[in-house]
């Protein structure tokens, strides 16, 4: 199976290639050119595995939620993709992705994802880890971060990732006692985790057609934000 990951919901950019059962990466942090960026890795990636559009199983993408030009970017660029390739795509929550890396490079088992979503708010996920891939444990939400659920169903130890709980640690880490460390609160999301994901989507048939990838933004004014505001 040969999938195609793009990540670009935050300051990070990054695309993965899964290919024969291993998992090459471009990353990079930058907060502008995102749209460039994602298109070297992509060609650099394909290039070193030998490998064209049409011998992809599928093309999967970081689909928010995250920066609305990023995360429109991501989108745009796996439409692209597929749509020239004939190819199924596997849209993946961004903060599935940052909690699955939770999993795979911490070994983590249950997760509180917070993710800075500008305008004094968070992007908020919990998951727990079910046969080595997260599994959300209540729907995905944007709200102050003194509002995020407090009662957590599951009784395991819990740990922080994203940046949410360093911009907002007045709010969360009164209410969580939880162990985080400098790495967690600085770990993006990345295209790796995405492809991982998609790969299990595959196998379980949750694949759309091109014109079916949609973004998830989960903010309704997404569009009407001001320029102070707007990330890129």
């Amino acid at each position: 199976m040969n999938i195609l990951a793009i990540e670009t919901s935050t300051q990070a950019c990054s695309a993965a290639l899964l290919c024969r059962g291993e998992i090459q990466q471009r990353y990079q942090v930058a907060p502008r050119g995102h749209g460039d960026l994602i298109l070297t890795m992509i060609d650099e990636l394909m290039a070193e595995a030998g490998l064209s559009p049409s011998q992809l199983s599928a093309v999967a993408f970081g689909r928010g939620p995250g920066a609305f030009t990023g995360v429109r970017i991501a989108t745009s660029v796996a439409q692209g993709i597929a749509f020239g390739a004939d190819l199924p795509v596997v849209p993946v929550s961004s903060l599935a992705a940052l909690a699955q890396a939770g999993f795979r490079h911490k070994g983590y088992q249950a997760i509180l994802c917070a993710v800075d979503a500008r305008m004094g708010e968070v992007y908020w996920g919990a998951y727990q880890i079910k046969q080595g891939v997260v599994s959300l444990l209540s729907d995905e939400i944007v709200c102050r971060p003194e509002f995020v659920p407090e009662r957590l169903e599951v009784d395991v130890q819990w740990h922080g990732m994203g940046n949410g709980w360093q911009v907002y640690a007045d709010s969360l880490t009164d209410r969580f006692s939880l162990p985080i460390n400098d790495d967690d609160m600085a770990w993006l999301a990345r295209a790796e985790e995405v492809a991982v994901l998609a790969q299990h989507a595959v196998e379980r048939g949750e694949t759309v057609s091109a014109e079916q990838a949609i973004p998830v933004y989960l903010r309704d004014n997404v569009a009407v934000k001001s320029k102070k505001t707007t990330e890129a």
